[in-house]
């Protein structure tokens, strides 16, 4: 197995992004192994000459097409973070993100592609950890302790209240949308994993300010 490329600086120019949305829909669906230039580069759209003059190796492709994926995962998250809102206004939302992006065929596509391609992209593999999973958390434990500064919630370990959030929004539905596709988890299951998640969490870690029956509903 040769060894995995270095990150390098990647040309871009007027059909750039047309190259990349074409290597994301190749790459999400086949893996790096199964993927063909040829597909990609009618996917995009443009000639094998011009998807070379982006992106020379097709590693250096894949691995571009991945951050831009995880780019997007942590946009919607943070910026929702970020909203000065009483807990029990902000927390049904988050719970809803999660529970979307982890039930979304992107979403799931991602996780398998990440997973396959680990041995081959170790770097890739921790990239993929740290600007996803471990970027998700930071944020939750930044946005968690705001509340208890502002006296909305008691955690003593933001860092298990964060995870532990993380895991109650995607209870079950996860697993099922992974193993029988996204289209096995309708919207009333999520809305009752949703409403369980902000329902539980509160009550271990509300301060009694905010009203649980308001947040589940």
């Amino acid at each position: 197995m040769s060894p995995e490329p270095k990150a390098l600086p990647v040309t871009r120019g007027r059909k750039f992004l047309q190259v990349l949305e074409g290597a994301r829909t190749i790459f999400l669906r086949d893996g790096f192994e199964g993927a063909s230039v040829d597909d990609i580069a009618r996917t995009a759209g443009v000639s094998k000459a011009t998807l070379y003059s982006y992106f020379p190796d097709k590693r250096i492709m894949f691995m571009e097409v991945f951050r831009h994926e995880l780019a997007r995962e942590a946009t919607d998250t943070g910026a929702l973070i970020d909203v000065d809102l009483p807990v029990e206004q902000v927390l049904p939302f988050l719970v809803q993100i999660i529970s979307t992006y982890v039930t979304s065929d992107i979403g799931l596509r991602v996780f398998r592609v990440s997973v396959a391609e680990a041995e081959r992209f170790p770097l890739l593999a921790q990239e993929y950890y740290e600007s996803g999973p471990a970027l998700l958390r930071q944020q939750l434990v930044k946005y968690l302790d705001r509340c208890v500064q502002r006296g909305e919630l008691r955690i003593p370990d933001l860092e298990l209240a964060a995870n532990q959030l993380i895991e109650l929004a995607g209870t079950a539905i996860h697993d099922r949308a992974l193993f029988l596709g996204p289209q096995s988890v309708d919207r009333e299951l999520v809305r009752k994993v949703n409403r369980g998640a902000v329902t539980m969490f509160l009550a271990c870690y509300g301060s009694g300010k905010s009203s649980l029956m308001e947040a589940a509903e």
